[in-house]
Order: structure tokens, then C-alpha cells, then sequence
């Protein structure tokens, strides 16, 4: 997907979203238009009537796209291939106002993953946000675990949001500074 589509739609059927900044769910109706502004890690930020609205990957068919196919692992699976699945999965999710994904933003801090006796797995993320009072917060959380559950094997993710140490720009990789013009 792309970063910046600007790509017209119509609301196909009832569909719940977030409001970008405030994180208030709200529910949009058939028939309703905008414009898609970004469709990064299957999820979608679109305007419309004057405000910003983040939709989930899996109610894309609302808004005329694809919905987002879960990940896959192989099989005999170790922790460390659920690990590097749980990063990848954390790098589908963005920021709904900046194109960035939260890894490259340098919002997540550690990531681990225990095994269970009955070869389940629980996965533990620490993660911050650019603003402690950023209303996306719980709706970042939320998409960080949602993205984690969905991995094969994985019973449990577990989200906690820190502030310790404060996140600042120079936690963000050097591509993202150099995408962002913040060096």
C-alpha cells in the first residue's frame, strides 16, 4: 500500500472508526464520501466532511479495498521466528497522522516472547508515544496487540505503555529522520 492515495470512496455499509487525534470511536454510515490520505500497514486514515477517521484493515471491503490476510509462520516455528514476525507485524502499524511505522518512529522499545507447555506463546511489548497525551495512544496499543494476536501460536499479547524514558527524535531510525527532515 501506499503512503498517500487521495483516493475517492463511498462508505459501502456501516463501519466503525477511530477520529485522528482524539481516538473517539464513532461509527460511519452508508453513503457517506472522501478521500483515502493514507493506507499504510492495512490500515487507512481518509477525511471526510472536515475530519480525520482511522478505518482497520479488516473493514477495508467497507471502503472498497482488499482486507489485510493474516501473517503466516513456518512450520516447527522458535521464538526467535515469532519475535522477528511480532517486529515485522509492529512495522504495519502506523501513526495516523505521520506516514511512519511505529518501529522506524522508535516508539517500541522491547519485544519478547515466552513459550508455553502447550507450544502457545505469549509475546510482551514495551512501547511509548511521541506525546504522552496523544489520544491515539489506547488506539496504538490496541493495533500493537491486535497485529501480535494474530500471529500464529501466539495466545497473549501483552501491550505496556511507557513514558520512561521519554521518546525523542533521535529514537527514530535513520530513514525515518531523513522522511521526516528531522536530523
Amino acid at each position: 500500500m501506499r503512503g498517500f492515495d487521495s483516493e475517492p470512496f463511498t462508505v459501502a455499509r456501516e463501519v466503525r472508526a477511530v477520529i485522528v487525534p482524539a481516538g473517539t470511536e464513532v461509527t460511519l454510515q452508508p453513503g457517506q464520501s472522501g478521500y483515502i490520505t493514507q493506507a499504510l500497514g492495512g490500515s487507512f486514515t481518509v477525511y471526510i466532511e472536515g475530519n480525520l477517521f482511522r478505518i482497520s484493515g479488516e473493514d477495508a471491503a467497507a471502503i472498497g479495498r482488499e482486507p489485510v490476510n493474516p501473517p503466516e509462520l513456518p512450520p516447527n516455528a522458535t521464538e526467535d521466528d515469532v519475535r522477528q514476525l511480532a517486529w515485522e507485524q509492529m512495522r504495519t502499524c502506523y501513526d495516523p497522522e505521520i506516514p511512519i511505522n511505529i518501529v522506524d518512529l522508535g516508539l517500541v522499545y522491547d519485544c519478547q516472547v515466552q513459550a508455553h507447555e502447550d507450544g502457545s506463546r505469549s509475546v510482551a511489548v514495551t512501547m511509548t508515544l511521541t506525546a504522552p497525551g496523544c489520544g491515539m495512544g489506547e488506539i496504538l496499543v490496541d493495533d500493537v496487540r491486535d497485529k501480535i494476536e494474530r500471529i500464529p501460536t501466539v495466545r497473549e499479547a501483552r501491550v505496556e505503555l511507557t513514558f520512561d524514558p521519554p521518546w525523542n527524535h533521535s529514537m527514530m531510525s535513520e530513514a525515518a529522520r531523513l522522511q521526516t527532515g528531522m536530523f
